[in-house]
C-alpha cells in the first residue's frame, strides 16, 4: 500500500468525522442555538453523547426514536468528498479552504431544508470565511463588490417578494403566514458574493434562480400528487443558492 492510499484513507475517515461534527451541528444548533449536549429530533430529551449517539445503534434511549437517514446521507457523503477534493486541487491551501467551506455550504444545506432556517450565526462564519477565500481568489474589491451585489439583489427579490405576497394576501383575503424568501437567504448570498466576487456572483445567482424554478416546480407538483399543496407553501430558497456555488466552486 502505496502513501497516496494511506492519505486517501486518512482524509476518508476524516471526512466521515466532518459528516459526524455537520450532523451534530444540524441537530443541535437549530433547536438550542448554542453548542451542547446532542438531542434527539422526535422528542427533543438530550442523548448521551457516547457511542449511542455518535456509532450505534443511533437509537434516542427515551423516545427509541432512530437518528434519520440524514445522518448517514452526510457521513457517506464526506467520507467520499474529501479524498476527492484531494485529487482534484493541486495546492495544499486550495484543498483546506475547499473542504472547510464545503462543510459550511452541508450545514446550511442540511439545517435549510430540514428546518426552513439560516442561522445568523452560520450567516456571521460564512462572510468571514467567505471573505477571507474570496480576497485569496479575486482581490479585496472584487471580493467587496461580489458580496454587496449578491445581498442587494437577494434583499431586492426579498422586499419585493414581502410586498407581493401581502398584497395577495389582502386580495383573497387569506392569512400570510410564511414568506418565499426569508432574510437568511439574503444573508447567504451575500456570502456566495464575496465567495464569487465580481462578476462571479451574477452567474452564481442565475444559476441559483434556473435551479430554484426547476426544483420549486418538481416540488410543488409532489406536492399537488400527494394533495399537500397549499397557498404561500414555502420552498427552501438557500439549497438552490448553495447548489448553485459548489457547481461554480467545484464542478464547472
Amino acid at each position: 500500500m502505496n502513501a497516496n492510499t494511506l492519505i486517501l484513507i486518512a482524509l476518508g475517515l476524516l471526512g466521515w468525522l466532518v459528516g459526524m461534527l455537520i450532523n451534530y451541528l444540524a441537530d443541535i444548533l437549530p433547536i438550542k442555538r448554542r453548542l451542547g449536549k446532542p438531542i434527539c429530533a422526535a422528542c427533543f430529551d438530550p442523548m448521551p453523547p457516547g457511542i449511542n449517539y455518535w456509532l450505534w445503534p443511533r437509537r434516542c434511549p427515551e423516545c427509541r426514536s432512530r437518528r434519520s437517514w440524514r445522518t448517514w446521507a452526510v457521513e457517506i457523503f464526506y467520507l467520499a468528498a474529501l479524498p476527492w477534493l484531494w485529487l482534484k486541487f493541486d495546492e495544499p491551501l486550495h484543498f483546506i479552504f475547499g473542504a472547510i467551506l464545503l462543510a459550511y455550504f452541508g450545514l446550511v444545506f442540511v439545517v435549510d431544508m430540514e428546518h426552513r432556517l439560516i442561522l445568523h450565526s452560520t450567516s456571521i462564519f460564512g462572510a468571514v470565511l467567505g471573505a477571507i477565500i474570496g480576497v485569496y481568489l479575486h482581490g479585496l474589491w472584487l471580493t467587496l463588490l461580489g458580496g454587496a451585489v449578491g445581498f442587494g439583489s437577494m434583499y431586492f427579490l426579498y422586499w419585493f417578494g414581502d410586498v407581493f405576497a401581502r398584497w395577495l394576501a389582502r386580495r383573497r383575503g387569506e392569512t400570510l403566514t410564511e414568506v418565499a424568501l426569508g432574510f437568511g437567504d439574503v444573508n447567504l448570498a451575500g456570502v456566495l458574493g464575496l465567495l464569487l466576487g465580481w462578476p462571479g456572483i451574477v452567474g452564481g445567482l442565475l444559476l441559483a434562480i434556473i435551479l430554484g424554478g426547476v426544483g420549486s416546480f418538481i416540488y410543488v407538483l409532489f406536492a399537488l400528487l400527494f394533495r399537500r399543496y397549499h397557498t404561500f407553501m414555502a420552498i427552501p430558497y438557500g439549497p438552490f443558492l448553495v447548489i448553485s456555488a459548489v457547481m461554480l466552486l467545484y464542478v464547472l
